[in-house]
């Protein structure tokens, strides 16, 4: 399968441990900048319909903002209930300034 790699968002937008929401052909994918670096997952929440990114990000863990399931954010692995399903990850990789994920 080919990696399609895609502009998200540039490093400059995303402060220490902050995360952004993008839409990249009609997905929400969550940007993160943990400990220096960049992670990207899907940004809906797997157990119910929530963008995660207006829930809490503590290190590596994203808490959903309506039920607070966690996931972490390196491997998409949901955590703790009601979350059970893991979150989808994508590539990432940073050209200059530019974030780019990779779609397949």
């Amino acid at each position: 399968m080919t990696i399609r790699w895609i502009k998200a968002t540039t490093t400059d937008a995303l402060a220490a441990d902050d995360m952004i929401d993008v839409e990249i052909e009609g997905r929400h994918i969550a940007i993160y900048h943990v400990e220096g670096a960049f992670y990207a997952t899907a940004n809906i929440c797997t157990h119910a319909f929530a963008i995660l990114t207006d829930g809490f990000l503590d290190d590596y863990e994203i808490e959903c903002p309506i039920h607070a399931g966690r996931f972490d954010v390196r491997s998409g692995k949901a955590l703790c209930a009601p979350a059970s399903q893991d979150l989808e990850v994508y590539p990432l990789r940073i050209e200059g300034t530019d974030i780019l994920v990779g779609l397949g």
